[in-house]
This record gives structure tokens, sequence and C-alpha cells, in this order.
């Protein structure tokens, strides 16, 4: 019959993927083994202006009031130069390179240095080690679920210096919001860099690297699946979330603070952005430990799009919308 002939052959098929062993194919996941020419051109594309396209909604809310139109009209219609517009956009800093250092610093300590206790005391609250998906060479990371803590700790200590110790103004991330652009999109390409070199030369497991043998599309996507730094920093956990998406309720609470000295007041609109976001960042640190078995941690190699687009995209981007 049909059905018969069907299973004999799925069986020779069986058999020979079994005599030939390694000369199988290799599984696809997370990413390519091989690149087509519509992925290359799509990587070229998003290297050469993701990082444009970023800086122009960032530049047109700072000298557009968010008009995505006006600065193209005036660009056409020989009103102003680009020249105009990149005179006018604030440059790093020493003071904003400084910030950002010592957020990252924080960041790391909370992260790599103390231990989570949200889980001990908090009912249906998950935290503390927990396991990760088993990865394609077989390998069960296990991670340090510690973001809810931070978020805590570093908004209890936001407050604290806002209403007791002025150690610095609330309006700070504001203040210095452009200067901080540069800061993210420089830790980004270091940090993308530093993944893709650290896959070629000393990666965490050798057994989970992929290479096509394109630069591009290596850079872009990552060669490394999990690249760590001693037992418990994971570069993939700790860049998605601590620090941007941390920094997202700072971030709108110092845009908020500026309301209030400009205006005195506080709008209603700025109100619902920092509950309603404030909501979305508590419910990522609430489910962190469902997110380690996400397509991001389970699939996707860490390279420029997960480095910079975390460091860059996530915070900067996302609390425009006030």
């Amino acid at each position: 019959t049909m059905a018969a002939h069907r299973e004999k052959k799925s069986e020779e098929r069986n058999n020979k993927s079994a005599r030939n062993g390694a000369q199988a194919p290799q599984a696809q996941w997370g990413r390519a083994w091989e690149v087509d020419w519509f992925s290359l051109a799509s990587i070229l594309f998003l290297l050469a202006f993701a990082p444009l396209i970023v800086y122009y909604f960032i530049m047109s809310c700072d000298q557009y009031q968010c008009s995505l139109t006006d600065p193209l009209i005036n660009l056409l219609m020989g009103n102003k130069h680009l020249s105009d517009i990149w005179n006018k956009t604030p440059s790093l800093t020493y003071t904003a390179a400084g910030i950002y250092a010592a957020w990252v610093a924080f960041q790391v300590i909370l992260y790599a240095f103390v231990p989570d206790f949200c889980h001990k005391f908090i009912p249906g609250y998950v935290g503390g080690v927990q396991e990760g998906a088993v990865t394609p060479a077989g390998v069960v990371n296990k991670y340090e679920i510690n973001g809810l803590q931070a978020w805590i700790i570093t908004h209890i200590l936001w407050f604290a210096n806002a209403y007791y110790f002025h150690y610095f103004s609330p309006t700070i991330i504001f203040d210095n919001w452009i200067p901080l652009l540069w800061c993210a999109n420089i830790l980004g390409y270091v940090v993308s860099t530093f993944a893709m070199i650290k896959g070629y030369f000393f990666p965490t497991n050798a057994k989970d690297c992929k290479f096509t043998g394109n630069f591009f599309y290596d850079y872009m996507m990552g060669i490394e699946f999990n690249p760590r730094i001693g037992k418990w920093f994971d570069f993939k956990l700790f860049f998605n979330g601590r620090p941007g998406i941390v920094a997202w309720t700072l971030i709108n609470l110092s845009y908020a603070a500026k309301q209030q000295e400009l205006y005195g007041h506080v709008t209603n609109s700025m109100i619902l952005v920092n509950v309603l976001q404030g909501i979305y960042v508590l419910d990522y640190f609430w489910n962190e430990a469902w997110y380690l078995k996400t397509i991001d941690i389970c699939h996707d190699h860490f390279g420029w799009y997960f480095g910079l687009g975390r460091l860059r995209l996530v915070a900067l981007t996302s609390t425009l919308c006030r």
C-alpha cells in the first residue's frame, strides 16, 4: 500500500542518516548556518540605518517637538541643512560618560554580587537560582534571578535621593539625555564587538557557537549562544534587562521631575505613561524566571542586535512615548 511504501522510505532515510552520523546536516537553531542574499542585504541595511533612525527619532523630539515630518520638510525645502541639525545636537560629555559608567557599574554589582532575597518573602515570586532551557549542545545554564530586587533597590535609592539626600537632581537624566544616548551607543558597540571576539577566541561553550563565515551576519546575529564571564555573569540576561529596562522607569521619573520643575505640576499624560510603562517593567521583572524559556534566551545568539538593541532601543526609544 501507499502508506507502507511511505513508511519504508522514511525508515530508509532514518537508517541512512544514522549511518552517515556527522555527515547529516546540522539542525537550525536560533540563527542560520548559511547566509542568503536577502538576509545579508537586510543585515547591512540595519547596520547602516538603525543607528540613524534612533538618532532621527530623538532629534525630532529634541528639536521639532517630536514631529517626524518637519525635519524632512525643512531639509527638502532648503530651510535647514544637515549641518544645522547636527550642530544643534548635544555632544558626548564627561559628565554623561561618568553618569553612565556609574549606572552600568551599579547594575553590574546588583546583578552579579547581590543574591536575590525577594523570593524569600514575596508570595508567588520566582527568584534566586533558576535553570534555563537546554542549549543545542545539551548545556543547562543556571541564572541568578534578581531583577526585581535590583529594580526595587535602585528605585528606593532614587526616591531617597530625590526627597532626602539631594546628591543629584532627579532631572539628571533629562538634563543629559542625548549625551547619554551617545554613551549607550558606545557601550553597545563595545559589548557587541567584544562578544564577537570572545566567540572566536575564548567562547564560554564552543559547541554552542555558530559561524557563517560572513563577518557582517556574524556580527549582527552573534556567534556565542550564551556568552558569560565567570560562572554567573550572563551577557544575555544582564544586557537585556538591567541597564535598559531598570533605567526605563527612572527615565520616565526624570522627565516627570523636569515637568514639575518647569511648569509646577505633572500632567495626567505623564502620570499615565509612568504608571502604564511602570506596570510593563514590573511585569518583566516579576516574570524574569519565565523569560529564561523565551526565544531571546532559548534561540537567539548574542550579537549586535541583542547588545546594542537592548542598551539603546529599549530605554531610549520606548521612553519617547510621553
